[in-house]
């Protein structure tokens, strides 16, 4: 009975001792919670509900509500002008887009032909990051270590890169801030080469425009991020491979990509949970070119968004050459001596055509612009007339002078020629030129004309005109009696004498 009661009193005490542990186990518990900090969770912006459906018909009509993405920026490339934003200066973060600095720095500073090994600091990242992959103790050559960070991502390779061009990754940063500031970038601030998330690695739409703008003027670099694929030659560790983008849709030309966009030129994509889904296009048509900028996106509205950009961009801006600007306001001269049949009376537009080793030199404009352009281009130009007359008959293809063009950029001038674009017949009747008579009095090897009898009344004309004024003033001058100016004669006295 006794051991009954003992085990009896053992449990209730149990349970006491329990329920007064109780509080101190929710302490216990939320002290745990706060040193482990939450997961942090992408989430997926959606379209606003109210938000007018896109028409892929009118790009020219986009608006915000029709992108996902929260911050965005569109900029022609040659001026930087900005053609569409939303949200552009809000500082962000930029996840891997950050390798566009640090491969635009590899390629300023660093060797092409050197031969680079990874290193144990390099190689230390995340597991969940994406690589190349490179193991430590592999060779790789310079430029293939920036296609295969460009192509794959790499995050290793991005450290590599910094550790190959400044010795190590926190003075590469300096110069990726020193760099960013130079260009302009007021709100940008980098924490490490690869955009791994740190609260301090931060930038904006615009900012991460004027560095991408400055990369794709780097030929290299063009090459570089058109990039879908890239073949690694064998290291002294792994075989010859061919590495492909890992995310980017925009470059690839599978058939079954529906995101995949003929017209993009590149550039690069980035993600991490706080940054969300963000992308860093290029793309060209008719010789414009444009950049685009989304910082957190949906996984495919970067594709959905960057073409609705893209398409904006095309419908308000247009590359023209000076001849097109002439085509759309040609000069028209008026001719003499034509033919009596002439449809245009005379009239003639001059068509252009380049001279021997013209340069090709085109600017980029909105429509409204290049009008503007086109109507005022004689003020822009200056035209030189070689054609001493614009007396008939012109012959099609005829030069008749020279109109230079000086670029806005101060380049040097473009000279392009002046050419008929008809034939104009000569008028049966019409009189001789100038340059006509002097050309066939030239050409006769007698200097006097030929005798005629038309020619000898010609010649005796002034001479036979002035003896008839001579008489006829002489017999104005000298008449007698009632002619007036002649005095008669008083009679000499027969019969008388003067004393």
């Amino acid at each position: 009975m006794r051991k009954a009661l003992g085990r009896v009193f053992a449990v209730l005490l149990t349970a006491v001792s329990a329920l007064s542990l109780l509080p101190w186990a929710g302490v216990v518990a939320k002290a745990q919670e706060e040193q482990t900090p939450p997961e942090i969770r992408y989430i997926a912006p959606e379209l606003p509900s109210d938000a007018l459906p896109y028409d892929p018909a009118h790009p020219e009509n986009l608006t915000e509500d029709q992108l996902y993405a929260k911050s965005v920026i569109l900029i022609e490339e040659s001026t930087g002008e900005v053609i569409f934003e939303k949200n552009a200066d809000e500082m962000m973060y930029p996840a891997s887009t950050t390798k566009i600095l640090t491969t635009l720095l590899g390629l300023q500073h660093g060797d092409m032909n050197a031969t680079v090994t990874m290193d144990s600091v390099s190689a230390n990242i995340p597991d969940d990051s994406s690589t190349i992959p490179l193991s430590v103790g592999e060779t790789i050559n310079f430029q293939d270590l920036l296609y295969a960070t460009m192509v794959r991502s790499g995050n290793e390779g991005a450290n590599l890169i910094a550790m190959a061009v400044s010795g190590s990754i926190g003075a590469f940063v300096d110069l990726m801030n020193q760099t960013a500031l130079e260009l302009g970038c007021t709100s940008t601030h980098f924490a490490n080469a690869n955009g791994l998330h740190d609260d301090s690695h931060y930038t904006t739409a615009r900012d991460m425009a004027k560095i991408a703008r400055v990369a794709m003027q780097n030929e290299t670099f063009r090459n570089i991020a058109k990039t879908y694929s890239y073949r690694l030659p064998k290291s002294n560790l792994q075989r010859a491979r061919v590495i492909m983008g890992n995310s980017d849709n925009w470059l690839n030309p599978n058939e079954e990509n529906e995101y995949y966009y003929p017209l993009a030129t590149g550039i690069k994509t980035g993600y991490h949970a706080r940054a969300g889904y963000c992308y860093v296009g290029s793309a060209e048509k008719d010789g414009v070119r444009l950049i685009s900028v989304l910082l957190y996106t949906s996984r495919y509205g970067r594709w959905t968004d960057s073409k609705k950009l893209m398409e904006y961009g095309f419908s308000q801006f247009m590359s023209v050459t000076p001849l097109d600007l002439y085509q759309m306001n040609p000069s028209v001269v008026e001719t003499s001596g034509y033919a009596m049949d002439d449809a245009q009376l005379g009239r003639l537009q001059l068509d252009i055509q380049p001279m021997a080793d013209t340069r090709t030199v085109s600017l980029v404009a909105t429509r409204t612009e290049v009008e503007t352009l086109a109507r005022n281009l004689k003020q822009a130009v200056l035209i030189e007339y070689t054609r001493q007359n614009f007396a008939a008959p012109i012959t099609q293809g005829e030069a008749f002078g020279t109109m230079t063009y000086y670029p806005a950029d101060g380049g040097s001038p473009v000279v392009y020629q002046l050419v008929a674009s008809r034939s104009i017949a000569r008028r049966e009747n019409a009189p001789l030129s100038i340059e006509e008579i002097e050309t066939a009095t030239y050409a006769d090897p007698n200097p006097f004309p030929p005798f005629s009898v038309e020619f000898a009344l010609i010649a005796a004309s002034p001479f036979l005109g002035l003896f008839i004024l001579i008489r006829i003033l002489m017999r104005v001058f000298h008449r007698d009696g009632g002619r007036p100016g002649k005095k008669g004669r008083v009679p000499k006295p027969t019969n008388r004498y003067f004393r």
